[in-house]
């Protein structure tokens, strides 16, 4: 039977703790299935469309198997449940765990039928850095039916896309996702958010 890792991301844009994380459940899992997605409680400053392709770009730079990590934009919703439902449909026989980072733990429990969604698969959860895990939130997770463990991921980056977009950093991006938004001219507005940043 085989057994895969559902990675549903925003991915505004996908960074290099992105790469990290994927590489790493390759070696965990039979498959990593990976979709960008509208999240309701976000603004997206990139298109769907946009975010999906550098998904596409960036994976297809990862160092692993052949076919160990697949873009399924036919999995793309901005609700959980619905992407495991795509993706029974897609492999009937096969096993799922929900791939999630720590900042979502707490939120978990109120998301679209969390009961229906965690009754279908495992969570996995990565840990990010400013995000502490609480053995509450944890526990909450579990009471509604949550099969919940935390990734022993051996390296982690202190890096997210609104990083990304606050700085303009480039060592946060993949080359292969840095040259699209450049080709297309995406995120014109990071030097503006530059400015609003604290300063030490």
């Amino acid at each position: 039977m085989m057994h895969i890792a559902l990675f549903g991301t925003s991915a505004d844009p996908p960074h290099r703790g992105h790469c990290e994380i994927l590489r790493w459940l390759a070696t965990q899992f039979d498959h990593v299935a990976v979709w960008a997605s509208d999240n309701p409680f976000k603004a997206h400053q990139s298109s769907l469309g946009d975010r999906m392709a550098m998904l596409a770009v960036m994976i297809r730079d990862i160092d692993a198997p052949p076919g160990a990590i697949g873009l399924h934009p036919d999995l793309s919703h901005p609700r959980s449940l619905h992407s495991v439902a795509a993706a029974r449909q897609r492999w009937p026989e096969a096993t799922f765990t929900l791939v999630i980072g720590s900042d979502l733990v707490a939120q978990l429990p109120r998301w679209y039928k969390a009961r229906d969604l965690l009754a279908q698969v495992a969570i996995l959860v990565v840990p990010r850095p400013g995000y502490d895990l609480s053995e509450r939130d944890l526990m909450e997770v579990r009471h509604q039916g949550g099969h919940i463990t935390i990734a022993d991921i051996p390296k982690s980056f202190d890096v997210s896309s609104s990083y990304y977009r606050q700085t303009d950093d480039p060592s946060a991006l993949p080359t292969a996702v840095r040259a699209y938004i450049d080709q297309h001219n995406l995120y014109p507005c990071a030097e503006n958010y530059k400015e609003k940043l604290p300063t030490p």
